[in-house]
């Protein structure tokens, strides 16, 4: 069957995605409808505003009206959304403030300050365990380290040795050369106590003296053996330990592992490494799960608790365009969750300033990143320093001391290298506001990075705020787009940010990204003309400017249906959305993302994840696609749970055979959208599994199959697997 299975996937994958729309688009024109379909509309409606259409989200969405469904959509406030609220309450970190996170999931420098005495031990029993046990690995990291080192040079030591030896040797074999080489030798074995007899002949060894000199009888285990013994022991060691614990009441067993010594607090950790012990941490409480999961990996809970809310978000969430928006807008502002401390800041930056503005007033959403840790952070804009600024002459900071006499300059901190970083300057212009196109130059990158300096982070080891420090800031006028900043501390930055969020090309460069997430790849000039009209019209309204791209002609356009490919994200939340599974963990997923190339949060350069085909198309990229589409109907992702019946339409009585299969699947997971190509491969595919399992039943028995045609019972799972990677499905 996995032959089979390769192979249909190599000939849907061949059959490229460029060349399927025209087919798509033809067998459309030849169905019953047209463009103005309810049934079309609320479909390409769903495809663009959510993360996919669930089961009997089509009907809904036809039954309410397609312009007052994307109206509601547009106005999230008016959805409830509790029972998503429901499904995040165990993701504890959601609702901390960085500021708690820096305490409760400490990274390896505040640890290594608490193990050198700088910083007091915790009190908190369940933090000091985090502390004890990573403390613990420190120790052991350096104890390795010298370890190697010692060994390091013990063998040069044995090299050495071993070549005086062979150099000895060869002088034994060839004989002294000289006199001198006799001399020599005669010496050292008079000093030996080892002179031989006149005739030659050798004098016995004393028996005592050889057994001491005798090596230890050789071990029968290799050394390598003798350390995966001792391992196998440890860890047998350590499930007896857990199965004891599992045993205990989720109290109790919490609190006997605060209890422990810290080796065995170390084995427990060990035990919960890769996703192990889900069982071990079943009823605890979520702020105690954490905890045993940060003795093992302090900044992994963090950031695995975000990357499992934004699937869960995708694939629960009532409010799918605010979802769509808030994903849309953190690719926009990018910050990557590997630069250090943002793993601590991206947390609030999502829930705090890219949430609450994704489709308000852009102006107040370039603010809110600007001033944003994350932000400030990952540009490296909270260490810029002017150069004249106080900080950059050594100016003490308060110029008057007693009776008002002035401060000298500080001693040895006269004028030194600048410091000013233009980092944020140039993504700010070039990637958030005008484009790389917008008609800025290196001088206004200059520029506005002097603009910002002072706007840092108070104290960000600690997970502290936005913080205008005046002593960094470079003072006097700057001169930005052919306008004079005039100095006012950090009103000139908010200066600019108006003049940057009020641009034409901004308007025109913002319009465009919209147009490409929500019409295609390269949508029409005209399009974005309008949108950017607006768009400076309303004031940067997010709303209003969705509201018009939403009801214009352009966004129903027959050309633009499913004209869209779908990243790794929009994929795996619409597959799972479009068969009603049921997640029960969403981390397995958030590994399935990993290996499609799209880690959460994980895009490292500014620019985020490209959302266009050309980087999203290849033949590896939609292979991984196909086996995951059959991983999930065939129930291979643990946590989570797809029923085949769900996927059938919810009809307890299966189609009597594969074709009435396929028929109902096409429509239930593609509202019957389905080329003639695609289902003529899929049932190829099913033909050539019956005949393959009809001769294996043969050749086994001896026998024909009862059925006398070799057909099989329809397998759901497999052609389910199959449509979800199809070039439909793929396609938005």
């Amino acid at each position: 069957m996995r032959s089979g299975r390769t192979k249909i996937a190599t000939f849907l994958l061949c059959s490229s995605l460029a060349c399927t729309v025209p087919q798509l688009l033809a067998d459309k024109k030849d169905q019953a409808g047209s463009s103005a379909d309810d049934q079309r509309r609320a479909l390409h409606a769903l495809n663009r505003l959510t993360f996919g259409p669930r089961p009997g989200d089509v009907q809904q969405v036809m039954a309410m009206g397609v312009d007052r469904w994307i109206d509601l959509q547009l106005h999230p406030e008016k959805i409830d959304d509790s029972a998503l609220n429901a499904r995040l309450e165990p993701l504890r970190t959601l609702r901390l403030s960085a500021r708690e996170i820096a305490e409760d999931f400490p990274d390896g420098q505040e640890i290594n300050q608490v193990r050198n005495g700088k910083k007091p031990m915790p009190s908190d029993a369940a933090r000091r365990a985090v502390f004890e046990v990573q403390m613990a690995r420190q120790e052991e990291k350096k104890e390795r380290k010298e370890e190697m080192a010692k060994n390091t040079v013990a063998d040069a030591a044995v090299d050495k040795t071993s070549g005086a030896a062979r150099d000895g040797s060869m002088m034994a074999e060839n004989g002294p050369r000289d006199a001198m080489n006799d001399a020599v030798n005669s010496g050292m074995n008079s000093a030996a106590g080892n002179n031989p007899p006149a005739d030659g002949k050798s004098i016995p060894q004393d028996p005592d003296a050889m057994a001491t000199a005798a090596p230890a009888a050789p071990s029968k285990l290799k050394p390598e053996e003798e350390e995966q013994a001792r391992q196998r022991e440890a860890r047998l060691h350590e499930d007896l330990e857990m199965q004891h614990l599992a045993l205990l009441s989720p109290d109790e067993r919490f609190k006997k592992v605060l209890a422990m010594p810290v080796e065995e607090e170390v084995l427990v950790a060990d035990s919960l490494r890769g996703g192990k012990g889900q069982e071990f941490l079943e009823g605890l409480t979520p702020k105690q799960k954490e905890t045993l999961l940060a003795m093992n990996n302090p900044a992994g809970v963090v950031t695995g608790e975000l990357a499992q809310a934004k699937l869960l978000r995708a694939v629960y969430s009532q409010r799918q365009l605010e979802e769509v928006m808030t994903d849309f807008w953190c690719n926009h502002f990018n910050v990557f969750v590997d630069k250090g401390l943002d793993r601590l800041m991206l947390t609030g930056y999502e829930r705090d300033v890219i949430r609450p503005h994704a489709l308000g007033k852009f102006e107040d959403l370039l603010v809110a990143t600007a001033k944003s840790p994350a932000m400030l952070f990952y540009l490296d804009n909270w260490l810029s320093v002017g150069p004249n600024s106080a900080q950059a002459l050594g100016l003490p900071a308060h110029p008057y001391g007693p009776y008002g006499r002035p401060r000298p300059p500080r001693p040895n901190q006269g004028k030194r290298t600048s410091g000013l970083n233009e980092n944020y300057g140039r993504e700010l212009m070039e990637l958030h506001t005008l484009s790389v196109n917008g008609g800025y130059s290196q001088r206004d990158v200059t520029e506005v990075a002097k603009v910002f300096t002072g706007w840092t982070i108070d104290k960000p080891a600690e997970g502290g705020g936005f913080k205008f420090d005046p002593r960094m800031h470079e003072p006097g006028p700057k001169f930005v787009l052919g306008h004079r900043i005039k100095p006012k501390g950090e009103g000139e930055g908010l200066e600019v940010l108006y003049r940057l969020a009020t641009s034409p090309q901004t308007a025109h460069f913002i319009s465009l990204k919209l147009a490409e997430r929500f019409v295609s790849d390269d949508p029409p000039a005209t399009l974005v003309d309008r949108m950017a009209k607006t768009f400076l019209k309303k004031k940067g309204d997010i709303r209003e400017v969705l509201n018009m791209l939403f009801h214009s002609h352009e966004f129903w356009d027959d050309t633009t249906y499913r004209a869209k490919v779908k990243t790794p994200l929009e994929f795996v939340a619409s597959a799972v959305r479009a068969t009603g599974a049921e997640i029960d963990d969403a981390q397995p997923l958030v590994g399935q993302l990993n290996r499609m190339g799209m880690p959460l949060y994980g895009a490292q350069p500014p620019t985020g994840y490209s959302m266009k085909a050309e980087t999203l198309v290849s033949s590896s990229a939609l292979l991984n696609r196909m086996n995951f589409a059959l991983a999930l109907t065939g129930g291979k992702i643990k946590g989570v749970k797809v029923d085949a019946i769900q996927i059938g339409g919810n009809n307890p009585s299966p189609p009597p055979d594969a074709a009435a299969t396929l028929a109902a699947l096409e429509a239930n997971l593609l509202v019957g959208g389905v080329s003639q190509q695609t289902h003529d491969s899929i049932v190829a595919q099913i033909a050539a599994a019956g005949k393959n399992g009809a001769q294996a039943k043969q050749d086994s028995k001896g026998v024909p199959s009862k059925s006398g045609n070799g057909a099989r019972a329809p397998d759901v799972s497999t052609i389910a697997g199959l449509l979800l990677g199809s070039p439909e499905f793929q396609r938005r």
